[in-house]
């Protein structure tokens, strides 16, 4: 049986997504930001700080930021964007899927102030046995064209971070084993991540890219919102559209990002 509901994560409002098999996600409305995904053995999938904040009071740390219109600190308002930080609306659910929107109306005036463009998200979080599938939809419905980038920055759990192995973002096999922090450009097949909780494959279309972080020890020790050895357990693997790009007058983009269970 699959449904959708609303629950309490710390002191967000959220929306719990059932799939197949007891396979299930929570995303709150601040950030429309995925918090959680077990898949249908009950196992989790995605890392979340203990220490993150979960008042609204700063950007969740861990699960999938969505991150609009500005990528990290390449341009001059916010650092990743305001979606992150904004309460979407609850939209369409159903059958082991949830759709999240947000639109200029939606953004505190402060931000609203620095962003002068119209402009609606719409973000789907659909929920399987074994497979996690967003769908982020970008649309202009004003006069005037503008920039974005975009990504979902998902923060993967793994049991140690020196047991997990990346392919698909380079030649060969890629295995970190202190801070990391790259742009891949140009990935065009999947990705597959290994690590003693089992693999994952990861597929996206529309975003042309992947970023690769884990902040290592030190980074680590100097955020506020993460306890000294958590570095150890996640490696964030994120489909993203780094270089801004030109979204005209009634234009739509839209970026896919498939997470399914494969066996090691």
């Amino acid at each position: 049986m699959t449904a959708v509901s609303m629950v309490d994560y710390g002191a967000l409002p959220a929306v719990r997504i059932e799939g197949p098999g007891g396979a299930a996600a929570i995303v709150t409305l601040y950030g429309a930001h995925l918090v959680s995904w077990k898949t249908a053995d009950g196992q989790e999938r995605i890392f979340c700080s203990a220490k993150s904040s979960l008042d609204g009071s700063r950007a969740i740390r861990g699960g999938v930021p969505v991150i609009f219109p500005q990528f990290a600190a390449r341009g001059t308002g916010m650092r990743h964007g305001f979606a992150r930080v904004s309460t979407w609306r609850l939209g369409d659910s159903g059958d082991g899927f949830a759709e999240f929107s947000l639109a200029e109306a939606d953004l505190a005036p402060a931000i609203a102030a620095a962003w002068p463009y119209a402009f609606a998200l719409a973000l789907r979080v659909e929920v399987l046995a074994d497979e996690l599938r967003f769908s982020l939809k970008v649309r202009n419905p004003g006069a005037q064209a503008f920039p974005f980038s975009a990504a979902l920055h998902t923060y993967f759990m793994v049991d140690r971070i020196a047991n997990a192995a990346i392919d698909g973002v380079q030649d060969g096999e890629m295995i970190i084993t202190d801070k990391y922090d790259h742009i891949h450009f140009g990935i065009t097949g999947a990705i597959v991540l290994r690590s003693g909780m089992g693999a994952l494959k990861l597929e996206q279309q529309g975003f042309p890219d992947a970023v690769v972080w884990n902040p290592g020890a030190a980074d680590s020790a100097a955020l506020a919102d993460m306890e000294g050895d958590e570095y150890q357990h996640f490696v964030c693997i994120e489909p993203a559209l780094v270089e801004p790009i030109e979204l005209e007058a009634g234009g739509i983009w839209t970026g896919q990002h498939q997470i399914s269970v494969i066996a090691a």
